[in-house]
């Protein structure tokens, strides 16, 4: 029998075991759901693998099951030191309308992938006007062993193909949550709004406050900010490709909710408005886009640290120029900015040119990074994720250096 839609037939076997009278044994339907994976050639890493097991945990979980007292997931009771003060060392592409939220599903489910470290990562899900989606939480082990202090909060919005996991895996952020102190939310962008799962940052609708993917994305932010302890001025957000874009589109539309934005292998700020011109910006790279102020209407420019491979094929390295000139020009008249570069070379290897343009309280405004021989791929990265390169200098960390070092006051 040729195995086409193990998704779909899984599915099946969750819903018909769980409809039983009886109380189903939840070990042993996981077993018989990672055999039938196995036996399609389908491992724990893949991604099919884990839209299969988060799908079936949250069958379990609405049905009244939860895994966790026959899965304890293992907890950390050492923590690094906590990132203080800034460290100075050189170091493919459908639809949605207000982010009010409307309803949301705040229930746990226990992965079957639990993550390599501390803490506890959380499957959860938000709806609003202008629809529903899917994330994942990283809370740290530090977060329940105190009771007042507030945490900084990471929106980590993944690239085309990847989901909440690998993204995870592949750019450590949860170890980096572990050891500084903060959380991190994963927004997953569904298969029903793009059959690649990149985020629509080219689209219209989705490029503007208060509609389609930004209000989402917006109201998943300020959810997790509302549950958990969050201090409204270090809520960051960043991403890479198509979550880069996305990521740059919420620094423009909201401005007040993020502090900083990071942006690894994306595009500026309204350099498409449909699938020929995100190409064509993908691919000429020279696109400024519209002023990311909007029609006459005052923004704050929002910090930015732009990583980007001089070798990438895919989007084009010109795109971070243009970022960076797009939030130049974004600054008030008569800004008077400062610009450093240096040039160095990973431990892995790979050279590259740093440079940083800080504001007359020397406050970095933009900071980038053009990684040397880099294709498409997170600088730094771990080879258990998709898209990265294990020999560029670590971009996760870089990004909560830069993180760290604003002093923004803002009111999310």
């Amino acid at each position: 029998m040729k195995f086409r839609n193990p998704l779909h037939l899984l599915q099946q076997h969750a819903a018909s075991s769980l409809a039983t009278p009886h109380r189903p044994d939840v070990r042993a339907i996981t077993d018989t759901i990672n055999n039938a994976l196995a036996s399609a050639g389908l491992t724990g890493q893949s991604g099919v693998a884990r839209s299969v097991s988060e799908t079936i945990q949250r069958a379990f979980a609405s049905a009244g099951l939860n895994t966790a007292t026959e899965r304890p997931e293992p907890r950390v009771t050492t923590l690094g030191p906590r990132f203080r003060g800034v460290d100075e060392r050189a170091g493919a592409i459908h639809d949605a309308t207000t982010d009010s939220a409307v309803d949301s599903d705040t229930r746990n489910v226990v992965p079957l992938f639990p993550p390599a470290s501390g803490g506890e990562f959380l499957a959860r899900s938000f709806s609003c006007a202008s629809g529903s989606r899917t994330y994942k939480l990283y809370i740290p082990a530090s977060y329940a062993r105190t009771s007042d202090e507030r945490f900084p909060l990471v929106v980590m919005l993944h690239g085309c193909t990847q989901d909440p996991d690998d993204f995870a895996a592949g750019t450590r952020m949860n170890r980096l949550a572990e050891q500084h102190g903060f959380l991190v939310a994963y927004p997953a962008q569904a298969a029903q709004a793009n059959v690649s799962r990149c985020w629509n940052w080219f689209r219209a609708q989705d490029q503007a406050r208060d509609y389609g993917e930004p209000a989402l994305i917006a109201g998943i932010t300020r959810q997790v900010a509302t549950q958990y302890r969050i201090d409204p001025h270090r809520i960051f957000v960043a991403g890479l490709s198509a979550g880069a874009a996305m990521a740059v589109v919420l620094g423009a539309t909201y401005p007040e909710l993020y502090a900083a934005v990071g942006v690894h292998s994306g595009l500026p700020y309204a350099s498409a408005h449909d699938v020929p011109s995100a190409f064509a910006a993908m691919q000429g790279g020279g696109a400024r886009g519209h002023d990311a102020r909007g029609a006459g209407e005052p923004r704050a420019v929002v910090p930015t640290i732009v990583f980007h491979g001089d070798q990438d094929t895919t989007v084009n390295a010109g795109n971070a120029d243009a970022i960076v000139a797009q939030m130049s020009a974004a600054l008030p008249a008569g800004s008077d900015l400062h610009a450093s570069r240096s040039e160095g070379v990973s431990p892995g290897g790979r050279a590259y040119t740093r440079t940083v343009l800080t504001d007359g309280a020397s406050q970095p405004v933009v900071e980038q990074w053009l990684v040397h021989g880099a294709g498409h791929a997170w600088s730094g990265g771990d080879a258990s994720g998709t898209f990265t390169d294990a020999g560029g200098p670590d971009a996760s960390a870089e990004m909560v250096r830069f993180f760290y070092a604003q002093r923004r006051a803002g009111n999310a």
